[in-house]
């Protein structure tokens, strides 16, 4: 029975060390302002236009293209991390994944406080995760399941230290777990555990980091819904977690507490995860996709779940990828981006409400795009 547990990705991505950390190349001033579009019932768009929906990409108030390295959408709130170091975020704070001591939601980016020399950054449902210059990682947010990985479940309005990080790469977030690459290889992950996205061998969560269960020579992590996935540096991918839906993509749909191969994949050079659903972009600029699909958010003109991993159709060409709660983006080398799947609150930016199951766009209205996430039910893009 499917589950549809809050996402992201989520963001991520992505980590991790490019889609997982959600981290990629700055935009030049020429390239225009961050946009936005979907859901906004949170101010997640950060477009001061109140809680409407926008069905095509709306400005991001304050945020230009020539500021902004890289930016993590969250089920409930965005993140941008600036060329200086810093970090701004804007939408829901009720659990303070904003980081400005509050609680009260902001339509317009914010600073994040106390929180310098970041390289990356990553959004959960409603926590929020830094990687720092030196290898440490910080966090802040909801913390009811341990996320934070500060050894409390108190929710922190500020950034606070993940408890025993050093020598960290790339980072990643899922709904309620987080994951961090270490310099060595291997994996860290803390938080909630009740479908093994922690991939320790148990279902017990964790308020500190533990070693992910046997693996090594990995190069990059992607946190989904309630399943995990890490990316080796010969090109395969490895998978752990909630299964219901062949999101593994391992040719089954049983719940794994250790990294299992997700079948049919090779020649990875970026992963990512939306609630239920994953995505690969292969080396040569194809993209392969497996899981959840009722929306068809796979791209295979089907609303068919996939246990292993099939082509995304007519996607070619592509640079970087990214999966909300329930859709997936795409950017082509060209700068432009296309969507695919749940479109409910217009996050495919495609100017209609129609899900769709063959990837649509590229979206007229952006151009000269340089890095893409999803949340939600909303994208960003910059």
């Amino acid at each position: 029975m499917h589950r549809r547990p809050l996402l992201t990705g989520l963001v991520a991505l992505v980590a991790t060390i490019g889609t997982l950390a959600f981290s990629a190349t700055a935009a030049t001033a020429q390239e225009g302002r961050v946009k936005a579009w979907g859901n906004n019932a949170n101010l997640q768009l950060g477009d001061t236009s109140g809680t409407a929906s926008r069905l095509t990409p709306a400005t991001v108030a304050g945020l230009t293209g020539g500021d902004v390295s890289a930016v993590a959408a969250g089920f409930y709130h965005s993140l941008a991390l600036l060329t200086n170091g810093t970090v701004e975020a804007w939408g829901r704070n009720a659990e303070g994944q904003l980081g400005n001591g509050a609680s009260a939601a902001y339509s317009v980016p914010g600073t994040v406080q106390y929180l310098t020399d970041v390289v990356a950054v990553a959004a959960g449902v409603q926590h929020s995760l830094a990687l720092l210059s030196d290898g440490t990682v910080r966090s802040w947010g909801y913390n009811g399941f341990g996320q934070l990985g500060d050894n409390t479940t108190a929710n922190r309005y500020n950034p606070v230290t993940v408890a025993g990080l050093t020598n960290v790469v790339a980072i990643a977030a899922g709904n309620h777990h987080s994951l961090a690459l270490l310099a060595d290889g291997t994996v860290k992950a803390w938080g909630y555990n009740a479908n093994g996205q922690l991939g320790d061998g148990s279902v017990t969560n964790r308020s500190t980091p533990v070693t992910v269960t046997g693996l090594t020579n990995i190069r990059g992590i992607a946190g989904g819904g309630s399943h995990s996935l890490a990316r080796l540096g010969d090109g395969t991918v490895r998978s752990w977690g909630y299964n219901g839906n062949g999101e593994l993509g391992d040719n089954t749909t049983t719940q794994r507490l250790t990294p299992v191969p997700v079948d049919g994949v090779t020649n990875v050079r970026d992963i990512v995860a939306g609630s239920n659903h994953s995505l690969a972009l292969l080396g040569d600029g194809t993209v392969k996709t497996w899981g959840y699909n009722a929306y068809g958010q796979l791209g295979d003109g089907t609303t068919t779940n996939r246990p292993t991993a099939i082509f995304l159709d007519t996607a070619a060409n592509v640079r970087s990828i990214a999966a909300g709660s329930h859709h997936s983006l795409i950017l082509t080398r060209d700068g432009r981006v296309r969507s695919v799947g749940y479109n409910a609150s217009g996050q495919l930016g495609d100017g209609s409400t129609t899900n769709r199951s063959v990837v649509t766009g590229p979206l007229t209205v952006l151009s000269s795009v340089s890095f893409i996430a999803a949340g939600g039910e909303f994208s960003v893009a910059g």
